[in-house]
């Protein structure tokens, strides 16, 4: 079992930046595929961004690529969302995901076994 905790979520004006964490519990994080999710309301949850066990895969959305970098510490257990240049359609709870899995980044809800509470992030104009 796995347990994820997202931080970093909050208030920002657009244009500006704020960097997700998600901490995992476990001493097998390095098996894990980690990805970054988010849901507005009425809308369904979608893919943001993901990377794989090594962090030498990753991948992002076409909404956030060139504005989002995903990274991941394995000696801390953490994966971080290094979100700059937020626009107002960012705003949503952002959820972590993760996978015991090796391979590449994996982009879909279906592939992930752990999920975090989420964290909200909101986007001022």
């Amino acid at each position: 079992q796995v347990q994820l905790v997202e931080s970093g979520g909050g208030l920002v004006q657009a244009g500006g930046s704020l960097r997700l964490s998600c901490t995992a519990s476990g001493r097998t994080f390095t098996r894990y595929a980690m990805g970054w999710f988010r849901q507005a309301p009425g809308k369904e949850r979608e893919f943001v961004a993901a990377t794989n066990w090594s962090g030498g895969s990753t991948d992002y959305s076409d909404s956030v690529k060139d504005r989002f970098t995903i990274s991941r510490d394995n000696a801390k257990n953490t994966v971080y969302l290094q979100m700059n240049s937020l626009k107002p359609e960012d705003a949503a709870v952002y959820f972590c995901a993760a996978a015991p899995r090796l391979g590449r980044a994996i982009v879909t809800p279906d592939g992930y076994d752990y999920w975090g509470q989420g964290t909200q992030v909101t986007v001022s104009s």
